[in-house]
């Protein structure tokens, strides 16, 4: 092997922390894979791999090199791209990460028609609650939630996300509006610990913030779990707009106390910087910013 195919095989076996799943990620035998590695590793002279009889870490000279490796692979490909004419027609490999139910729901449908418009493309899409680092981990575009700090990377605002309450219209109608954040102590209410651990509903009132603590007969460790619970009529629940916006469009839920919500948190379109933007991230960048932009359920409606 040549040393860039010795740098993808040190890099899909760090990424997978197995030989055997580098191995068929890359088509390739398990032996070629551990040679490869091991030829690599007494070139360099030092230790990049960890392994044990049942696993296989990345040691700290290793996650240096394989900084290295993204980086270099990278621009080879950038540069084999605009030989190619990739910089004009969409084609290769892409990476997005998003988060998790937020991708479930909104991007996945997005990558599912744009691959029907570019069948040159392929995309791993890395659904995680956590900031990925793009430039460590190879991302090409990001959908992110919540507010950026200035990274150089480039950014496109597509909506945003409220932290809402919301009933059923049958309870409101039996137990009342609620006008302050303060009567959700005297109310039904369905908890839910993926909103916040402590128990907390946040608010933000014209003296600044505030913040309640109801005591619900139910807590469920879904948002999902809890919209349903609300839905059926049980009591209010503390979600994210996104999750109920097809159900207060469709007249199942209420949202209520709108005019104490806290600030909404912007949702971006994210990607790094580049002398020539390949097509691919281009292409996808403008499909998500065009579809997302205008999905209404980004931006519901406020009422009270």
């Amino acid at each position: 092997m040549d040393r860039f195919q010795e740098m993808q095989v040190f890099l899909a076996v760090a990424e997978e922390q197995s030989f055997a799943a580098a191995a068929r990620r890359l088509n390739l035998s398990p032996p070629s894979v551990t040679r490869a590695v091991a030829a690599l590793e007494e070139r360099i002279g030092t230790l990049l791999l960890a392994r044990t009889t049942r696993s296989v870490h990345v040691t700290e000279a290793g996650q240096r090199y394989m900084e290295d490796c993204r980086r270099i692979l990278a621009e080879l490909q950038e540069a084999e791209e605009s030989a190619t004419g990739s910089h004009a027609v969409a084609r290769g490999q892409l990476t997005l990460t998003a988060p998790v139910l937020f991708g479930e729901m909104f991007v996945t449908p997005v990558l599912v028609d744009y691959l029907a418009e570019h069948p040159a493309v392929q995309i791993k899409a890395l659904l995680v609650d956590r900031v990925v680092d793009m430039a460590d981990e190879g991302i090409d575009v990001a959908v992110r939630i919540g507010n950026l700090p200035d990274s150089g990377l480039h950014m496109i605002k597509v909506g945003e996300m409220r932290r809402v309450v919301c009933a059923a219209p049958a309870y409101l109608a039996k137990h009342g509006r609620p006008l302050h954040p303060d009567d959700l102590c005297h109310a039904q209410v369905v908890g839910s610990s993926s909103i916040t651990a402590t128990g907390d509903w946040l608010f933000s009132g014209p003296q600044g913030p505030l913040s309640v603590r109801p005591e619900p007969r139910l807590v469920v460790t879904a948002n999902q779990a809890a919209i349903h619970a609300a839905c059926l009529g049980w009591g209010l629940a503390h979600v994210l707009s996104y999750q109920v916006a097809g159900k207060v469009a469709g007249g199942e839920l209420e949202i209520v106390l709108a005019d104490y919500e806290p600030p909404p948190l912007p949702i971006h379109v994210v990607y790094q910087d580049a002398r020539k933007i390949a097509a691919k991230v281009r292409t996808l960048v403008d499909y998500c910013v065009a579809r997302l932009g205008q999905d209404v359920a980004l931006n519901p409606p406020r009422d009270g």
